[in-house]
């Protein structure tokens, strides 16, 4: 209790302040069956995989009334999903390859995005110098062109040519870069755009599994899969579950998924490629981003990060091994190296890196021989069904599995929205009583602010709460969106915060994160719900590992790399 009587705000009560989204009880992992059922009761869906795929598909499906189970082996976006160079864009070199529709689907993604998760979301410029040896200017132009028209441009400003002896931009370049284009795409908190979407599914009823594998599920002789989930770590239950229809959306495990857990062999390929990232001291002032022409066609970005840095990549790698031990490799650093040192004044060597991170894209195998030319477009394959979708694929009477392959982090919604245009016919009955589509135009957590203005919201946010330091009011905002107002709740002073545990981070965040977004461990925090393990003291890392009852050095992952980094010295230059 506080003072004056009233519940402390990180350990009772939540009250809404006026911007605030309406409190809805979370099921939680260990509540009420999913949408809900009867305990016990068959569910419409099991998704497999807590990736972007598995949750916009998890959300989806749950707004459409079907109740729905989502099982994810670690954390949420803890693969592929986190390790994104963390755009929401068309991708402008995929008009190269004639992706047309994949570019055109993703700029009016972009467009949707923008306006449902301004907080985690937002427009970023890209200065592009131009080499004519590499790409003429007009094509250049024509494919700017096509970029700034394909998709209904509203937001954004259109593409323009740049003076890099007069503008600004081209002050980082080195002075033979005389003449460039500049055009706008859009940034994204890549893992917290998963976080939300997973609280968005549980608060349309689904029930969210985290550390928790599917490790068998087989089809039964009643006409419904039947499924063993094995939960990781003390305090974890197993399950069972009894479900309608699978969806197989593991990512880099995909085909594993497909042969060993639901025993189904199909003929599909999946081609995984590895992209690497180098976090270095910043290179430039300013805000722009910077979209860096190499000679083996290929790009690398270098984008504002964190305010302190710089983030550079990515490589594109054929990879064969083990999808959770990803890791970069000392060509790929040189690689990245050279390709800003190509542009910039600043020069930068892979030891200058802070903090690196990889990824594998689990892609459709398409036989393409040059594995930057591999399709980001994604593709379903259907198993099952009791009816035919609007392909003729299903209608063998057996309950459906579907499987995703591909994609990109932009188009993640729509990928959700074809889910379930294939799903629901297999599902019979059951199927034709879904609600239709709704997340166009549906807000994420923390995303309704008025007019998508999220500088005005920002500004209230600090009028109301003027005890608050502005720098946390940004990041608070920045990351949470509206539901910062259930962090602040009752709080009057950084004193009702709760425990300090340093370097700006209480205890009211720290337990919001656990109560909301399913955080167990200090790395879930520094690195997947925020990036605050770029910033904070090991002293506050390891209060917080403490204060979530770690053991000391139980890091592993991002911030093992980041201390190895610092223990080299590299790390704050």
């Amino acid at each position: 209790m506080r003072p004056d009587g009233s519940p402390h705000p990180w350990g009772g009560n939540v009250s809404e302040a006026p911007h605030a989204a309406p409190v809805r009880a979370p099921a939680g992992n260990g509540g009420a069956a999913a949408g809900g059922r009867p305990t016990g009761a068959p569910i419409d869906l099991l998704v497999i995989g807590g990736g972007i795929n598995g949750a916009g598909i998890a959300r989806d499906a749950a707004g459409r009334g079907l109740s729905v189970v989502l099982c994810e082996q670690a954390d949420l976006a803890q693969a592929t999903s986190s390790a994104s160079t963390k755009l929401i864009h068309g991708g402008l070199r995929y008009l190269e390859q004639y992706e047309f529709r994949l570019v055109r689907e993703a700029l009016i993604e972009r467009e949707v995005l923008l306006g449902n998760a301004p907080h985690i979301i937002w427009p970023l410029t890209f200065v592009l110098p131009h080499v004519s040896k590499l790409r003429p200017a007009w094509m250049v132009r024509l494919g700017l062109f096509l970029y700034d028209h394909l998709g209904g441009r509203k937001r954004l400003p259109g593409s323009r040519g740049v003076d890099f002896t007069k503008d600004p931009f081209g002050a980082p370049l080195k002075d033979d870069v005389r003449k460039g284009f500049a055009y706008s795409d859009c940034w994204v908190e890549d893992s917290r755009l998963v976080v939300l979407n997973a609280q968005d599914a549980r608060e349309h009823g689904a029930e969210v599994l985290t550390r928790t594998a599917c490790r068998r599920a087989r089809r039964g002789d009643d006409g419904l899969w039947h499924a063993s989930l094995e939960a990781a770590g003390p305090g974890g239950a197993d399950r069972t579950f009894t479900a309608r229809a699978v969806v197989n959306a593991a990512g880099p495990w995909v085909t594993q998924v497909l042969g060993q857990v639901t025993g189904v062999n199909r003929p599909v390929g999946l081609r995984l490629v590895k992209g690497s990232h180098l976090v270095v001291p910043k290179l430039y002032d300013g805000d722009q981003a910077y979209i860096l022409q190499n000679d083996d066609r290929r790009i690398v970005f270098a984008i504002p990060y964190e305010r302190d840095y710089t983030l550079l990549g990515t490589t594109d790698k054929l990879y064969e091994s083990d999808p959770g031990q990803v890791e970069i490799d000392a060509d790929e650093r040189a690689y990245i190296c050279r390709a800003a040192n190509r542009y910039f004044k600043r020069q930068v060597n892979p030891d200058d890196a802070i903090w690196h991170y990889s990824g594998v894209r689990p892609l459709y195998d398409d036989a393409n021989e040059n594995v930057s030319a591999v399709t980001r477009d994604y593709v379903f394959d259907v198993d099952g069904g009791f009816g035919k979708d609007s392909e003729g694929d299903g209608g063998d009477g057996t309950p459906p599995l579907l499987s995703v392959f591909g994609g990109k982090i932009t188009t993640y919604r729509k990928l959700a929205e074809h889910a379930m245009d294939k799903l629901l016919p297999l599902l019979g009955t059951r199927g034709r009583s879904a609600a239709p589509a709704w997340t166009e135009h549906a807000a994420l957590p923390g995303g309704d602010i008025a007019n998508a203005d999220f500088e005005g919201y920002l500004a209230d946010l600090q009028h109301r709460h003027d005890w608050l330091p502005a720098h946390m009011a940004r990041r608070y905002a920045r990351a949470y969106g509206t539901r910062t107002e259930r962090i602040l709740a009752g709080a009057a002073s950084l004193d009702d915060l709760g425990p300090h545990l340093g370097d700006e981070l209480y205890g009211a965040e720290v337990r919001y994160l656990q109560q909301h977004e399913w955080a167990r461990t200090a790395d879930d925090i520094l690195w997947r719900r925020t990036k605050l393990g770029l910033h904070l003291s090991e002293a506050t890392q390891d209060a917080l590992a403490a204060h979530l009852g770690e053991t000391a050095g139980a890091r592993t992952g991002a911030g093992a790399r980041l201390k190895s980094a610092r223990s080299q010295g590299v790390a704050a230059k």
